[in-house]
């Protein structure tokens, strides 16, 4: 049995995979693009503009705080509501740093219809190892078993509960 030569998988793997200079410059132009996009939506998302109302889908505006900085972020993502449970997802998994900060900190405020509402989010991402708490209502415990296998291809997941609906477990 032949053993591939590295140097030549080197040179086939896609330009977004490679590490060093060009991984960075990607990473950068990735990072401004959302910037400038949450810049122009967030605002109208926020006045309550496409909240998922009638329809179960929508936008919401989702407020962090940063894990280390304990700044307040806030970012506009799609959005389906289950009752009084809201449910946002991201294929760029932990890239998300709103995924990240709301494993570090899940009680946080969304926006849908103009105003704000308390919630304890529960967060399923690649890597993580998690059980649905029970406070969560059976429905919902069912669609986060039904989500779990595609945090291993990548994705991540909130569950955002009205405050005092879904407290983590330890």
């Amino acid at each position: 049995m032949r053993v591939p030569d590295t140097r030549s998988l080197e040179r086939r793997r896609p330009q977004a995979a490679r590490s060093g200079p060009q991984a960075s410059e990607v990473q950068r132009v990735e990072i401004e693009f959302f910037r400038m996009l949450n810049r122009f939506v967030e605002p109208m998302v926020r006045a309550g503009f496409g909240s998922p109302r009638m329809a179960p889908g929508g936008f919401i505006v989702l407020e962090t705080v940063g894990r280390r900085s304990g700044r307040a972020f806030r970012s506009p993502l799609a959005a389906t509501r289950i009752g009084r449970h809201v449910i946002v997802a991201t294929f760029r998994g932990e890239r998300s740093q709103w995924v990240r900060n709301l494993a570090a900190r899940p009680r946080t405020r969304y926006w849908a219809g103009g105003r704000p509402h308390e919630s304890t989010a529960f967060v399923m991402h690649p890597g993580k190892r998690f059980r649905e708490p029970k406070s969560l209502p059976a429905p919902l415990r069912r669609v986060a078993r039904s989500l779990a296998p595609w945090t291993k291809a990548g994705w991540a997941f909130a569950l955002l509960s009205p405050r005092g609906g879904c407290e983590p477990e330890g």
